[in-house]
């Protein structure tokens, strides 16, 4: 046993070292990955290329314009439905919520071609107006962009918002029912307080996130005038092999990545919203029948918005299953093979970061180095590679791989986000212990922190392996006929017209991504401790 009370990430000075090195050697890796990659963009670049052109400052208003528009209606859309979430109980209403973050793990490709089936020229909504003798929707532009970022955030917002609604002590409603307070005074005195706190903060979470949208302004840009940072990122690689635009674009990208980031961070700060015991509330304002059928239209919109473009991706594609094309399946294959290589690459890295970060000195560097997967563009990681690969082998034989590892960087943050929480939970709970035993970092992390994180690697785990199969992005680039993933084949087939044959490949791509989530999230849970 101890002879003295020391600190955790002291109580064995060698394997304290040994716990914390792996750490940072993979935050040295990722950090030089992304911001290498980088240098050696911007080491290319030939002096005196077209720099800061009207083309570029057009994206850059456009990938603002589309931001705001994107983070403010779903962030006001989320309101009205989380307050009706908030005070609403009926059948289904937890398996509802939950659905709300499949369309954080949905590939952008089904959900773009669910759209487009839904509400685009020929779609249901569009059909449904001819008869009626109205003129079809127009999804393409500034609008079609706008409505895919509030089908994918607006149940972020919700979420969001939701907890705010949840964190007011259910006493403060009790009290207010005690004063007979009126619905108008209930918003007045807890409800707006809590969204001046939770607003601002969503909003600029989903506007950091709409800032690198890639696939959506792809597919449903429309041309010049709807093209956001990291399409022209695309387009100055691509078509124009442009390496000085694309890297000052990508600083562009980096400096209101960070910006938003760190408002982000501002603006989530509040004071509190109080204490209480955690009792249930049952909540009696808004209980008149008109207050009762805006809360299910409501509800029942929203669940229409997120579970329509899902049904009409199975509708169409499950005539089409039997007739795929051959490259439907070579590229399934290969989504599968990189999204498994991706989460094990992840795991290498997010793993012992999450220790370090937790073992004590230097862990906010750590956490700092994963953030730089949202930074900084997958597309000028990916080129990077390839310029500092060139001189060694063929960067093109290389595809999948540096996919791949693009793919585990680009899902760190998020997978630190699930991580460390518990890793800190864990290191509190059992801390004391292992000190009063003597025993060292190392052996605390791999015999008590690991096996007790269990449940939250298979959810980071299943995460990342449901964004690496979903990916668009740097195999858009180098993708050579052998080397296609499934998610750009789909993106091909729409391209060519071929809506029967690219409606069965993204069906085929949404149950392989379901599915892998499903087993990773399912094996981290199975005999884990709660």
């Amino acid at each position: 046993m101890a002879r003295r009370a020391v600190p955790l990430d002291a109580a064995a000075p060698g394997g304290a070292l040994l716990a914390r090195v792996p750490g940072w050697i993979a935050g040295g890796l990722v950090a030089a990955l992304t911001l290498g990659a980088l240098i050696a963009v911007i080491g290319q670049a030939s002096p005196g290329g077209r720099i800061g052109s009207a083309a570029d400052w057009a994206a850059i208003r456009f990938t603002l314009v589309q931001a705001l528009l994107s983070a403010g209606f779903s962030t006001a859309l989320a309101v009205p439905l989380a307050r009706a979430l908030a005070r609403r109980r009926f059948p289904g209403r937890r398996l509802l919520i939950a659905l709300f973050g499949a369309p954080f793990i949905l590939p952008v490709i089904v959900a773009v071609l669910g759209l487009v089936t839904v509400f685009g020229r020929a779609g249901w909504v569009s059909t449904g107006l001819g008869l009626a003798g109205l003129p079809p929707l127009q999804i393409y532009g500034l609008h079609g962009v706008v409505l895919a970022h509030v089908f994918f955030n607006l149940p972020l917002a919700t979420r969001l918002v939701l907890q705010g609604w949840q964190e007011i002590p259910a006493e403060q409603f009790r009290l207010a029912a005690q004063l007979d307070a009126a619905p108008r005074d209930i918003g007045r005195l807890l409800e707006r307080p809590m969204l001046r706190r939770t607003l601002p903060g969503a909003a600029a979470v989903i506007f950091a996130i709409c800032l690198s949208s890639f696939a959506v302004a792809l597919t449903l840009g429309g041309g010049p005038r709807a093209t956001t940072i990291e399409l022209a990122i695309y387009q100055a690689f691509r078509i124009e092999f442009d390496l000085g635009r694309a890297a000052w674009l990508a600083c562009m990208q980096i400096a209101l990545t960070f910006g938003a980031a760190l408002l982000a961070l501002r603006l989530g700060r509040g004071e509190s919203l109080g204490t209480g015991l955690g009792r249930a509330l049952d909540r009696w304002d808004g209980a008149t029948l008109r207050h009762r059928l805006l809360d299910a239209l409501l509800i029942a919109l929203a669940a229409l918005l997120l579970l329509l473009p899902l049904a009409a991706v199975v509708a169409a594609g499950v005539p089409g299953l039997w007739a795929l094309p051959p490259v439907v399946r070579g590229a399934a294959l290969n989504s599968v093979l990189v999204a498994l290589a991706s989460t094990l690459v992840m795991l290498l890295i997010a793993l012992p970061m999450s220790a370090a970060a937790v073992a004590g000195r230097g862990r906010g560097v750590v956490e700092l180095a994963a953030l730089l997967g949202l930074a900084v563009s997958p597309l000028v990681i990916g080129t990077g590679l390839f310029i500092i690969i060139n001189p060694l082998a063929d960067p093109l034989l290389m595809a999948l791989p540096l996919t791949g590892a693009v793919n585990a960087v680009m899902a760190l943050p998020f997978a630190m986000r699930i991580l460390l929480p518990r890793a800190r939970q864990v290191a509190a709970q059992d801390g004391r212990l292992a000190q009063s035993l003597g025993l060292g970092q190392w052996w605390f992390t791999r015999r008590i922190l690991l096996p007790r994180m269990r449940a939250q690697i298979g959810f980071a785990a299943g995460l990342s392996a449901a964004l690496s199969m979903g990916d668009l992005g740097v195999i858009a680039l180098f993708a050579s006929p052998g080397q296609k993933t499934l998610p750009l084949v789909v993106y091909e087939l729409m391209g060519s017209y071929r809506m029967e044959a690219s409606a069965a490949a993204a069906l085929l791509l949404l149950v392989l991504s379901m599915s892998l989530f499903w087993l990773f999230d399912r094996g981290g849970k199975f005999h884990a401790e709660a």
